[in-house]
């Protein structure tokens, strides 16, 4: 299952980069293994896996801030 799969099948915004809070502990999600997320909780070693819905909130992307392109 993929990327793709998870967020069509449970409707949720999940990719690759996304901050993401799984039973109130912050990290990022950094892959997937079969319909699981694999978490990296900030200050942990390794991913961890989650269920896409199970206290799960997602956090959405904070833009990058862009410059103007315009000369003096």
């Amino acid at each position: 299952m993929s990327e793709a799969y998870i967020r069509d099948h449970y409707g949720v915004p999940a990719r690759v980069g996304v901050r993401v809070t799984v039973d109130g502990a912050p990290g990022v999600i950094t892959g997937f293994d079969q319909a699981s997320l694999l978490v990296h909780l900030d200050g942990d070693a390794h991913p961890v896996k989650a269920h896409p819905t199970w206290r799960v909130e997602y956090h959405p992307a904070v833009p990058a801030v862009q410059t103007c392109g315009g000369g003096r």
